[in-house]
């Protein structure tokens, strides 16, 4: 029986990361397709908790501030907002339609 993935080790003894890197690596691929990681000259700067990057960084498993950045952006410029849509589509549907269940 395989282990679920949430628990996976890291290289640190005692040290367990969130595996998320199917997500990372959906959302970086869907913002490379979306020409958003094409030309990479712009700067940013800011202060932020470090309690909050290393979180994040353990949720992400990304270890790069960078690449964390990164991912974090493409997140939010490629988010569907579906949960928004889906609720606003509340009642839209004849309530007397038959949908064969």
């Amino acid at each position: 029986m395989t282990k679920p993935r949430e628990a996976e080790r890291d290289a640190s003894p005692g040290r367990f990361v969130a595996a998320h890197e199917t997500q990372v690596e959906a959302v970086m691929a869907a913002a490379q397709r979306s020409g958003l990681l094409q030309e990479k000259s712009g700067r940013i700067g800011g202060r932020v908790s470090p309690a909050l990057v290393e979180r994040a960084k353990a949720r992400t498993g990304i270890k790069a501030d960078t690449d964390l950045i990164e991912f974090a952006l493409a997140n939010i410029a490629l988010e569907d907002r579906f949960a928004e849509r889906f609720k606003a589509a509340r009642g839209a549907v004849d309530a007397d339609l038959k949908l064969g269940f």
